[in-house]
């Protein structure tokens, strides 16, 4: 324990106890076996306030937790507490003390201090590679709460090992007894527990209670003198020589019985004469007495032994007590000689700075100058160290985070397949509910069930609201309020079932967007805008393909916004830049004659989203200042009943002045010419364009319209006037959208007959224009799965050339505005009648008619 102080209190003794990490004594005659363990003194920076300062500590590595335990002295067996090295970064500055350095793990700082920087340098290299060597092996174990050693042999090993342990003893027993009888009368000879050299003998049997209780440490052992060394070695040997006296007059009883035994059977009273049998018992006589004087012989020669055995364990004692003192006598002049070195260097630094003082006075400039730039040598000797390790730790840093990360990806997998299984299991839970709401039994049990079952639905029914959700990871399956475009899961105004059909439709949405192919997809976009993030997006397959496959929610708005500037670069390129400001100024200036239409509109616009489902919600002022702008830009449609639609599905991912472009690239470039005027020219060709599609694409569909006399144009017109806004489920309408605003007008055509290919076997089942008229105002709701809807747009439609719907709309343009034409003629017709009609009339008073 003083020796330990000792080295605690001197540098250069922690130094050179780290050096030599740890000798373990791994055999009883002397022989040392050297294992590799870092340990030694560091100084740590602990307290609070006046308290806080550096103290000395006792540092040992732990490989199985890859934790740095630190203790007060080495002999403690609690550790103060422990620094996790699997996750630390450590660093250090060049221009602080000598041997500050910092470990940061788990938002904790620990300064140390070694005492020069060579030490420093082999802390943080040794370090670095533990925890390297740890973050490559899984599976460790605590070193403090499990004293048993790492690999011990268990199971059908440890029956092996004991077996062959058992044969060897009872082999090298065997030989044992062979050799005595064969030299039964060579006074010297070797036990069969010799291993080593002549002189040399091993204790096989464990070391007696008291002998380990006075095992001095293994310093001390270091520093034994030859001479106890030598009766240690004597002590062993005398205790091995008793063993084999013993065993020797065991032997010896048992070779006796055996020729007692073998003399009687063969020397028989009818065997021999009586001469004869009185010979042999004479010799029987002498040889059991050579033989019992030889036994007290040995008997004689063990107690000596014994009583030298117990002198020389006696004078051993004394000689631990002695070297106990002497330990003493040698902490004190350690501390005395520390004592003296500290005066000495106090001294000798004096009498440098003295001889440095003077030297500068005589000596002349340009040793000074050397001077300095030797101190600069060393300087950039220095940072060149640190700049080298800490060039290593990043690099090393980079593969733990990058390993770190694909395990969090993987678990980030893991748990969003586990929450698209769940959503689905809710949905089916609340179909079930759905189902047994009505049970068949008896009245009593019905009602108690029924009552029972109501109770379930309404809490199956409830949604979370924002501040409900306390606790994301408990509940991940929660149905919210709002999906993440705004959009109210479960409308309010609706019935029971409905909303019970709400609520499963929202848990199967979460649930798709939760599958592998979403998530691959993000990857894909995450990827390619990591590689473009330094330059600008360029139109490519590449890009044509993410397009199609849905932008994720978190890179929307800068998708969107790029497509919208694409479109309108050579229109806004002939404008001012304060352009949509100088329109917004135009309406405070002057009343728009579209301004109480679209004041009316606002708040019918998407009544179901947060943004605008109220006059103080954060999108109405928005939407009011894009319609009015664009109404000001375009005098000849002013505004329009959908371009409200369209505008606020551009604010939710646009700010006002993209999203006034957004509406613009949809009015003036996708659009052909009178799309949104008063007659709605270019609404009313698409319909019939679509009509021949379906022909051509959709023929055994197209056919039982026509016979049951449908016109699907009453519910697709709105599909093409708004872009599906409120006709498909927002997970799927924000797809269409994003391919929508990347190529134009044909993603309409694509998925306006992707809707009806979806259910179009469902279709030819309805047989009444009736039912095949009120399936068609909401089949679109119903279908859910963006990734088949997708894949028969994109695959099933093919080929879908764009110049084949320019053509139909030319070809169709021309006979819609001869119909128009000829109506218009008609409408003139009934309008002169009519007045001619009027004026010819002669009106008749009250009173005349009375008279």
């Amino acid at each position: 324990m003083q020796e330990e102080d000792d080295s605690a209190a001197n540098p250069s003794r922690s130094s050179r106890i780290l050096a030599t990490k740890s000798l373990d004594v791994s055999d009883c005659d002397g022989s040392k076996e050297q294992s590799v363990k870092l340990c030694g003194y560091l100084n740590k920076l602990t307290g609070k306030g006046p308290l806080r300062g550096f103290k000395t500590r006792w540092f040992v590595y732990d490989p199985r937790k890859c934790y740095l335990y630190y203790f007060k002295t080495p002999q403690d067996a609690l550790p103060l507490g422990h620094i996790e090295i699997a996750d630390a970064c450590f660093s250090y500055d060049v221009e602080v003390e000598e041997g500050l350095f910092e470990i940061h793990t788990e938002g904790k700082e620990f300064l140390l201090k070694a005492p020069n920087r060579q030490v420093m340098h082999y802390w943080l290299q040794q370090l670095q590679q533990k925890r390297w060597e740890f973050c490559k092996i899984s599976g460790h174990r605590d070193s403090w709460c499990s004293p048993t050693p790492l690999f011990p042999h268990t199971g059908l090993v440890a029956k092996d090992a004991g077996e062959i342990y058992r044969e060897v003893t009872f082999l090298c027993f065997r030989n044992s007894m062979s050799h005595l009888r064969a030299s039964r009368g060579v006074e010297n000879r070797r036990s069969v527990f010799h291993t080593a050299s002549s002189d040399d003998w091993e204790m096989v049997d464990p070391p007696t209670k008291d002998t380990t209780e006075h095992n001095p440490p293994p310093d001390s052992q270091r520093r034994e003198s030859p001479s106890h060394v030598q009766r240690r070695k004597i002590i062993a040997r005398a205790s091995h020589n008793i063993l084999f006296y013993q065993e020797l007059v065991h032997l010896l009883q048992q070779a006796l019985r055996s020729s007692q035994c073998d003399w009687r059977s063969t020397v028989s009273p009818g065997n021999m004469g009586p001469d004869s049998h009185d010979q042999a018992e004479n010799e029987v006589d002498k040889a059991l007495a050579e033989r019992d004087t030889q036994i007290k012989d040995l008997c004689g020669h063990m107690e000596k032994l014994a009583l030298e055995k117990e002198s020389l364990q006696q004078e051993l004692k004394n000689l631990k007590i002695k070297v106990g003192e002497i330990n003493e006598q040698l902490g004190m002049l350690m501390e005395t000689i520390q004592a003296k070195d500290e005066v000495i260097m106090k001294l000798s630094q004096q009498s440098s700075n003295e001889g440095t003082q003077s030297a500068e006075c005589n000596s002349p400039s340009g040793t000074r100058e050397q001077q300095e730039l030797d101190n600069l040598k060393d300087s950039l000797q220095g940072y060149k160290s640190q700049n080298n390790f800490l060039n290593k730790e990043i690099l090393e840093l980079t593969v733990l985070r990058r390993n770190a990360e694909s395990r969090e990806k993987a678990l980030e997998a893991k748990c969003t397949s586990l929450e698209a299984k769940l959503c689905q299991v809710e949905s089916k839970y609340l179909v079930l509910l759905q189902e047994v709401k009505s049970p068949v039994c008896s009245s009593s049990e019905q009602t108690r069930s029924g009552e029972f079952i109501t109770r379930l639905l309404e809490d199956a029914l409830q949604v979370e609201s924002t501040d409900q959700q306390e606790h994301p990871i408990l509940k991940p399956n929660a149905v919210s309020e709002y999906d993440i475009y705004g959009f109210k899961t479960v409308p309010e105004e609706e019935d029971e079932e409905e909303k019970l059909e709400a609520k499963k439709r929202a848990l199967d949405l979460k649930s798709l967007s939760l599958t592998d192919q979403e998530t691959s997809v993000r990857v894909k976009w995450d990827n390619y805008l990591a590689i473009t993030m330094n330059r600008e997006m360029v139109r490519s397959p590449e890009l044509k393909a993410l397009m199609r496959s849905g932008v994720p929610h978190n890179h929307r708005s800068k998708v969107w916004n790029w497509c919208v500037n694409f479109h309108v670069k050579k229109i806004r390129d002939g404008l001012p830049k304060d352009y949509y400001q100088n329109l917004l100024s135009m309406v405070n200036e002057k009343p728009n004659p579209a301004c109480k239409q679209i004041e009316l509109d606002l708040l019918r616009t998407l009544p179901n989203n947060k943004h605008y489902a109220s006059p103080d919600s954060d999108g109405i002022q928005k939407l009011r200042n894009v319609l009015l702008a664009f109404s000001w830009r375009n005098p000849d449609i002013g505004y329009c009943q959908g371009l409200n639609r369209l505008a606020a599905i551009a604010l939710l991912y646009l700010d006002q002045e993209d999203a006034f472009w957004c509406l613009v690239a949809i009015v003036e470039v996708f659009m052909p010419h009178d799309y949104y005027t008063k007659t709605l020219l270019g609404s009313q060709v698409d319909q019939r364009v679509l009509k021949d599609l379906m022909y051509e694409k959709l023929p055994r569909l197209h056919a039982h319209f026509e016979q049951y006399k449908v016109d699907t144009s009453l519910i697709t017109f709105n599909w093409f006037l708004v872009v599906f806004v409120d006709s498909v489920v927002s997970d799927i309408l924000f797809k269409i959208w994003d391919a929508f605003l990347y190529e134009g007008p044909k993603i309409i055509f694509r998925f306006a007959l992707a809707l009806f290919k979806y259910k179009e076997e469902e279709f030819l089942k309805l047989q009444d224009a009736m039912t095949i008229f009120k399936y068609l105002r909401y089949f679109t709701r119903t279908i859910l799965d963006a990734r088949k809807l997708m894949s028969m747009a994109f695959v099933d439609m093919n080929p879908f050339p764009l110049r084949q719907i320019q053509n139909r709309r030319t070809f169709h343009l021309e006979k819609v505005r001869l119909e128009l034409t000829e109506l218009e003629a008609i409408r003139q017709t009934f309008l002169r009648e009519r007045d001619t009609t009027l004026e010819g009339r002669t009106l008749i008073s009250d009173d005349e008619e009375d008279s």
